[in-house]
């Protein structure tokens, strides 16, 4: 589970680096682009606003100058921009006049001053002349921008063209991205530590209830994590505990049903060897000990068998392959058949079963599984009526259902076990449950049987009524087609 976790809290970290360091990196490009466009404008607009000043002091200069390449050169040497290098040619590219070197703009002037107006030439040849040129001109000592102007001078168009080095701004663009060079990796690093820790912080709930989950052991099942860790990690933690606890009632549910299914088996088992120790201690005994012994024998085989075949199916219920194979039957027949069939049982306790109202009831069910529920239902019943005693049964129609009733004047469940009755191994009278003739193993099994039965058919069992004199037990089952009175 740490490992589990430490894996948690790396891919959280992980997420958090890339969440906050995507979006970073493609802030940093995309401030890096409109900067590098800003300065870019910027550069545009001082070498434009250059060339129009030089431009309107060259048309000035032609006025009092002798000839138009007088005022050309004249405007040249007396207008200057600081890191600014113009050069005027004609239709032709060749360079008429251009800013002279000078200690100022030795970088620009002194570095190609001839070979400058033939690049400008070169990429103003074939050019509309009417369409300003604006480009960037590489060279090994730098980039220089470069942009141009078509005037009419004394009737002859030339082109004005204003050269500014980029020095300035790759020098800025570079501190830039230094800039952003070390505080990009320092923010994505500071996000993977924020990151790291809150992982660490948030996940400490997490690894507090992993340990308690690994300390909770058959030994200690009343423990129960810690709950803790905000709205979610708390509501985790309380269905956690709530699986504990049915968990925990399972486990002593099945602790209760082992102890006391080795208690039921052990008194036949007991009952079995004894008989046999006895018999067999003697060389020679007469027919009638004999049978009698078989007869002890027999009985105690018979309810042994009875409790298995009780485990089994509940075993198999719990296990989920307890399943009704459904067909169409009747239920008043299975009614019928059931009260046949613990009239001897009934007769031996001094009890007598009536079968009072009763419908036809046409439904899809498993008649095996429904018929033992019956004799469960009714065993129950006679076995905990007085001597004289009337077993009561009903079948009716209620709405979508089939209500079986069966009523008995036995002393009556107290309330607070009525809610037990249908727990396995829970008998009101332990003495009489394995005393009496029964028709069911007497093992506190046959009503948990009942229920379980009931459910499987969509059926609740139920009591309807308890008190001294009268106890009423009330099945209801889905019903099918609608039922007429066949009341005998």
């Amino acid at each position: 589970m740490t490992r589990r976790a430490s894996s948690l809290r790396a891919r959280f970290t992980l997420w958090c680096t890339i969440l906050l360091g995507l979006p970073l990196i493609g802030f940093a490009v995309a401030s890096y682009l409109v900067f590098a466009r800003t300065l870019e404008q910027r550069t545009d607009r001082f070498i434009g606003d250059a060339l129009t000043a030089f431009s309107n002091e060259l048309v000035a200069e032609r006025r009092t100058a002798g000839s138009g390449l007088d005022a050309m050169r004249t405007t040249i040497d007396e207008v200057r921009f600081r890191d600014l290098h113009i050069v005027i040619l004609d239709s032709t590219g060749n360079a008429l006049a251009m800013t002279a070197a000078s200690d100022r703009d030795a970088p620009l002037a002194g570095r190609w001053p001839d070979d400058l107006g033939t690049r400008i030439a070169a990429l103003l040849r074939g050019r509309d002349t009417a369409i300003p040129l604006t480009a960037t001109v590489t060279d090994d000592g730098g980039a220089y921008r470069v942009l141009s102007r078509v005037i009419a001078v004394h009737g002859q168009r030339v082109s004005v063209a204003g050269t500014y080095s980029l020095r300035d701004n790759d020098h800025v663009l570079e501190r830039v991205r230094q800039m952003f060079i070390v505080a990009i990796p320092l923010l994505v690093l500071a996000s993977a530590v924020g990151g790291y820790l809150l992982a660490k912080r948030g996940l400490a709930p997490v690894s507090a209830m992993a340990a308690r989950a690994a300390d909770i052991t058959p030994n200690n099942l009343h423990a129960r994590l810690p709950v803790t860790g905000g709205e979610e990690l708390a509501g985790l933690a309380r269905v956690v505990n709530d699986l504990l606890d049915r968990l925990e009632s399972s486990f002593a549910q099945q602790q209760r049903f082992v102890a006391d299914a080795s208690h039921e088996l052990r008194t036949p088992a007991a009952i079995l060897r004894a008989e046999a120790d006895i018999t067999l201690s003697r060389d020679h005994r007469a027919e009638p000990e004999y049978r009698a012994s078989m007869t002890i024998v027999q009985n105690a085989s018979r309810r042994l068998a009875r409790i298995v075949d009780d485990l089994f199916l509940l075993a198999r219920a719990d296990a989920g392959h307890l399943t009704a194979h459904n067909g169409p039957l009747y239920l008043d027949e299975l009614v019928h058949d059931a009260t046949r069939a613990v009239r001897s049982v009934a007769d031996h306790r001094g009890a007598r079963v009536e079968l009072r109202r009763l419908v036809e009831a046409p439904m899809h069910g498993d008649a095996d599984l429904l018929g033992q529920l019956l004799l469960n239902l009714l065993d129950n019943a006679i076995k905990y009526s007085p001597r004289g005693g009337t077993v009561a049964v009903d079948l009716v129609r209620s709405g979508p259902d089939y209500q079986l009733t069966v009523a008995d004047a036995g002393p009556g469940i107290p309330a607070e076990a009525r809610d037990r009755v249908f727990e396995r191994f829970f008998r009101l009278d332990t003495a009489r449950s394995r005393a009496e003739n029964s028709a069911t193993s007497g093992a506190g099994l046959g009503l948990a049987i009942a229920r379980r039965i009931a459910e499987i058919h969509a059926g609740r069992l139920e009591i309807a009524e308890s008190r001294p004199g009268r106890t009423v037990f009330r099945l209801s089952l889905p019903a099918g087609n609608p039922p007429r009175d066949v009341t005998q």
